[in-house]
């Protein structure tokens, strides 16, 4: 029977780079992409990958050909290459190895991460007024990451190494790839209703396509719809997404937001100390300040004679009575004095004899005034009765009849115009010696 050969993956990885090199197409290729990753070398070699939106592929260009370009090469940044497609044996895996490079622009993602920002900033989605502050001793922390990896590893042994109290809520998610936006949103949306103090979103580095999950418009308003306080803590210190912008404070990595997050117990326990420290000692200095108060009132004599205090106040009171008596039986006389003298006058100033004194006097006065009054009204009346008497003498039309005159009537009322009389009316003629009834017959005018 024969034994079976077994090959080393040395020889297996170096025949898979003979078939490469053997292929007249992956001798020479052209390609465009999207620089990720991109990692200078201390010896001049440059390391990075090619994406396009569905793909990538390492690449490496040596010192001797990077030397000669005429420009930087950034992540983000769209470029054209030459070169031959290898397999590396020691790492089994296949690259380009670049020998010429131009620019082709800005890279599409990078494109896109900027018109979302610039779009989401317009929006006020990153205003600083509108970041939520974390709770200064949060009792659950919720994390929203890939359930297995280095982040999540480093947020839980960061937090129990610093706060053990804290209790921590994994919500697992997927953190790359296409369905990861979505899984991220409805993990959000589960820990915002959920009674964690604070929530963690993030994940540990790579390149831009690895983070770009978190570069989704769909989780930007998704962390800034949360009610409890997001931290951003996604890849390594100088990758920047657009969680890292809305989240109400981004951390460095995500042990940094692990270190934001909670306290440190050895802090709080020397904080403790401290003012464990101070306030023994103001409780002491406050007891001695007592004790030095009552030794002051025990040498106290009073204090320690309280009979002494009672009598003095005892001498005070009969002070007291004594004067307050005398002031009594003074303001009596006194009070009596004024009592008498008032009486006196009362009897000399009686309303009754007064009266009865001016009333006298002035009804006297007044019937003096009266009779007087009274004669002068009566003689000055009677001169004006003569005058009008005269004055009527003289009006009287009976005392004109006396010379000859005649007054004519009608019914009672002196004619005065021929238009108050007509034929056949009777009149009455008055003259000094009777009356003379006679009918109109005629009137002239």
């Amino acid at each position: 029977m024969n034994e079976e050969i077994y090959l080393s993956v040395t020889d297996v990885n170096t025949y898979i780079k003979s078939i490469f090199d053997k292929d007249e197409f992956l001798t020479y290729v052209s390609v465009k992409g999207e620089i990720s990753n991109l990692k200078f070398h201390s010896r001049g070699h440059l390391y990075f990958s090619l994406k396009d939106e569905t793909s990538k592929i390492n690449a490496v260009m040596f010192n001797y050909e990077s030397a000669n370009l005429p420009f930087t090469p950034e992540d983000g940044m769209s470029v054209e290459v030459r070169g031959k497609v290898n397999v590396y044996v020691a790492g089994g895996n296949y690259q380009i190895t670049v020998t010429s490079m131009k620019q082709d622009g800005v890279g599409n993602l990078y494109t896109l991460f900027e018109e979302l920002k610039k779009k989401l900033a317009s929006e006020g989605l990153f205003d600083q007024s509108k970041k939520k502050s974390l709770p200064r001793i949060p009792k659950k922390v919720g994390v929203i990451t890939a359930p297995t990896g280095a982040a999540v590893k480093d947020i839980i042994s960061t937090i129990n190494r610093r706060f053990p109290l804290a209790e921590i809520i994994l919500f697992p998610t997927l953190v790359q790839g296409e369905l990861a936006a979505p899984n991220i949103v409805k993990m959000l949306e589960i820990a915002d209703k959920s009674n964690v103090d604070v929530i963690i979103l993030g994940r540990g580095g790579g390149s831009i396509e690895d983070l770009w999950a978190f570069n989704e418009e769909i989780v930007a308003r998704a962390i800034y719809k949360t009610n409890k306080p997001v931290v951003s803590a996604v890849g390594h210190e100088i990758d920047f997404t657009i969680s890292d912008f809305v989240a109400d404070l981004r951390a460095p990595t995500p042990t940094g937001a692990a270190e934001l997050v909670v306290p440190s117990i050895l802090e709080i326990n020397r904080y403790l100390t401290e003012y464990k420290n101070r306030l023994m000692s103001l409780v002491t200095k406050k007891i001695t300040s007592y004790e030095e108060i009552l030794k002051k009132y025990e040498n106290n004599y009073i204090l320690n004679n309280p009979i002494t205090l009672y009598e003095k106040e005892e001498q005070k009171l009969d002070n007291l009575i004594e004067k307050l008596t005398l002031l009594t039986k003074t303001a009596l006389l006194k009070n009596s004095q004024i009592l008498e003298n008032l009486n006196n006058k009362l009897v000399l100033l009686s309303p009754k004899n007064i009266l009865e004194k001016d009333l006298k006097v002035k009804l006297q006065s007044l019937k003096d005034n009266l009779f007087k009054n009274a004669k002068i009204c009566i003689e000055k009346d009677t001169n004006k009765i003569e005058n009008i008497t005269t004055k009527l003498e003289l009006l009287n039309p009976i005392n004109i009849l006396d010379k000859g005159y005649s007054v004519t009537l009608k019914n009672g009322s002196i004619i005065k115009s021929l238009d108050d009389i007509k034929e056949k009316d009777i009149i009455t003629t008055r003259l000094k010696s009777g009356l003379i009834n006679s009918e109109v017959k005629e009137v002239i005018k």
